[in-house]
């Protein structure tokens, strides 16, 4: 349960602006879901971070809105350089990602499905790539609970209301 003040305090849940409801915490993996827009999602930090100007994370998300289910964003915990190659790494799988600035996605809704299936099996994910200020970095995450939470937040965004 320790996970679940870091989860809160990197979601800013003191902020009375948007509602947001805690779905569940699961091994470091929460689940929350949002008001208005609709909204929900999964999220962890990284095992280690830099301690940089924000908090890194890894989210899968769900906005029925717009369409979107299961979609994979990263904030790094620094800033990439513009030209970097973003690799993400889950046991023994690879993919190269897109992104700018601190922000990576899949390249495409069936890249997030691909990544998304191996989350849910895998032991650990890490993302590297070369940082603005030169040298490459990694941020690493464990897996375990990551599926609960994706089921959580894709539950929370089916119900209606």
């Amino acid at each position: 349960m320790r996970a679940l003040p870091a989860l809160f305090a990197l979601l800013g849940l003191a902020s009375t602006a948007q509602a947001r409801d805690a779905l569940g915490v699961f091994e470091g993996w929460g689940a929350f879901r949002d008001g208005r827009p609709r909204r929900c999602f999964a999220i962890a930090e990284p095992l280690a971070s830099s301690g940089g100007k924000w908090r890194p994370f890894a989210s899968i998300a769900h906005w029925p809105s717009s369409g979107v289910r299961s979609q994979l964003h990263i904030r790094m915990s620094r800033e990439m350089r513009k030209s970097a190659v973003i690799t993400l790494t889950i046991d023994n799988r690879r993919w190269t990602m897109t992104g700018s600035g601190a922000d990576v996605w899949a390249p495409t809704p069936r890249h997030d499905a691909f990544i998304v299936a191996k989350m849910r099996s895998g032991r650990s994910m890490s993302i590297e790539a070369v940082a603005s200020s030169g040298g490459g970095f990694a941020d690493v995450y464990k897996l375990k609970g990551a599926a609960t939470a994706i089921d959580a937040a894709a539950l929370g965004c089916a119900r209606a209301g």
